[in-house]
């Protein structure tokens, strides 16, 4: 018995001496392979990183955090053969990385980032559209909520796109597609900008962004202007497929059937509002029969589109109002806010859209169109609301002031702020007109709806 004893306890000190052993060599060579990364020397980093990926694939997640970059490297340094080899090893590490680092290793995310990377290789994958579409639309059911790269949210819309013209996908199934997109793109701009937001409330204490806050910031921004980029994106790839002489024949055929489904109400109704189609009687018969099947903020913004197209204006306003008010998310309530400013602004009712526009900014600060917006009334209001040339050019540095707010509070806008800003500054008054009037620094006060001064620049 003790015989027996002694030797399970040699085997058992013999096994954790190998174990330790074969950990020690992992660890060795993992801090090799990680310091040939860290110094993007990718080649040298190859075996090392192999040897370790075998031996202790449970070891550290840095095996595939790093591999991932060493992969990217032979992929981008190879042709042939050889490259569809490396792709496909890429393909398998995120596998395994979801098997040994499941919790580090989002489902959604690491499928599209797959699927992408096929889409960006199907040439040499010899992978079909519709291979790769199925490939996404997997990914997206797999996991949502993971499911964020715009880039390959993007693709997967462009996919569904070519196969509707390729006659492989009904023209319902792209409009579905689309209102999926679109949502998706919604909520996460939705996310990244109510992060912004919290940061954006601390400029006004008056306090300094700490470094790790200036990261996320910069973060945020770079997402919502990837978000915006690939929002114009789909709206170009759908382009005329989605007009009004092609939506209203797919929604009147089933209206019927979708009258008390309210998602598809909404949808449909939506897609009409925003492609101007308005003025067919089906989008008077979606709207109401939304509001019946559930009185929402967007039903009621949809009926003061209605009393807008009808003339009366004032039962339109009272929608609008009605359409905040069921509207519980300030996000979308900002978002209605500028909706209804645009419509106002539209009629020439700039005073009112210039409160909706102005609500609209103290929801959601770090969206920057209202001030275009605004900037925009202001300069169309110069010759109305003067009461000598100088003055009513002068409204123009008004307008360039606000221009310019935009940019400061949304990255999106940059390119937008800056010609408006340049546009307005050249219809002002011109150093020569200030140092005539010797009004240099003096305060102008603009009248009618506007109702606030400028300050003459110092010459």
């Amino acid at each position: 018995m003790k015989t027996k004893i002694t030797l399970l306890a040699l085997l058992f000190i013999g096994l954790n001496f190998g174990f330790a052993q074969q950990d020690e060599e992992c660890m060795t060579k993992l801090s090799i392979f990680h310091e040939y990364v860290k110094s993007k020397n990718f080649d040298a980093a190859y075996e090392p990183w192999m040897a370790v990926r075998n031996r202790c694939p449970k070891f550290n997640n840095a095996i595939y955090v790093d591999g991932e970059k060493i992969l990217e490297h032979k992929i981008d340094n190879s042709a042939g053969a050889e490259k569809v080899a490396f792709i496909n090893d890429l393909l398998k590490l995120w596998e395994q990385r979801a098997e040994h680092f499941a919790s580090k290793t989002p489902k959604g995310e690491y499928a599209a980032q797959a699927c992408q990377l096929m889409y960006d290789n199907r040439k040499e994958l010899g992978k079909t559209d519709a291979e790769l579409y199925e490939c996404f639309d997997a990914a997206y059911k797999l996991d949502k909520a993971t499911f964020t790269n715009p880039k390959s949210l993007y693709t997967y819309f462009s996919l569904m796109v070519d196969l509707y013209d390729a006659g492989k996908k009904p023209a319902e199934d792209l409009f579905s597609k689309y209102d999926d997109v679109v949502e998706k793109v919604e909520e996460e701009v939705k996310n990244y900008s109510e992060q912004l937001n919290k940061l954006i409330a601390k400029d006004s204490t008056g306090a300094s962004y700490t470094s790790k806050e200036k990261s996320y910031k910069r973060y945020y921004e770079s997402y919502l202007k990837a978000y915006d980029q690939i929002s114009s994106g789909i709206d170009e790839k759908i382009g005329t497929r989605a007009d009004c002489g092609n939506l209203i024949p797919i929604f009147k055929r089933d209206f019927e059937a979708n009258r008390s489904n309210v998602v598809w109400l909404q949808r449909a109704a939506g897609q009409m509002s925003q492609k101007e189609c308005t003025e067919d009687p089906l989008f008077f018969d979606l709207v109401n029969a939304l509001h019946e099947a559930n009185p929402s903020a967007n039903s009621a913004f949809y009926l003061g589109i209605l009393k807008d197209k009808e003339g009366k204006s004032n039962e339109a306003i009272g929608f609008y109002k009605q359409a905040i008010d069921l509207e519980t998310d300030n996000f979308r309530k900002a978002s209605l806010n500028n909706k209804i400013g645009l419509k106002l602004k539209a009629k020439g009712n700039y005073g009112q859209a210039r409160s909706f526009f102005n609500e609209s900014l103290r929801l959601n600060p770090s969206n920057g169109r209202p001030h275009l917006s605004i900037a925009a009334m202001y300069a169309a209001s110069a010759n109305n609301c003067g009461d000598t040339t100088f003055n009513k050019r002068a409204v123009y540095w008004l307008a360039a002031d606000e221009a310019a707010k935009a940019a400061r509070v949304d990255p999106t806008l940059s390119k937008a702020s800056a010609q408006s800003v340049a546009s307005y500054k050249d219809r002002a008054p011109s150093k020569a007109d200030v140092f005539s009037c010797g009004c240099s620094g003096q305060v102008i006060k603009i009248s009618c709806w506007i109702g606030r001064s400028v300050t003459v620049p110092n010459i």
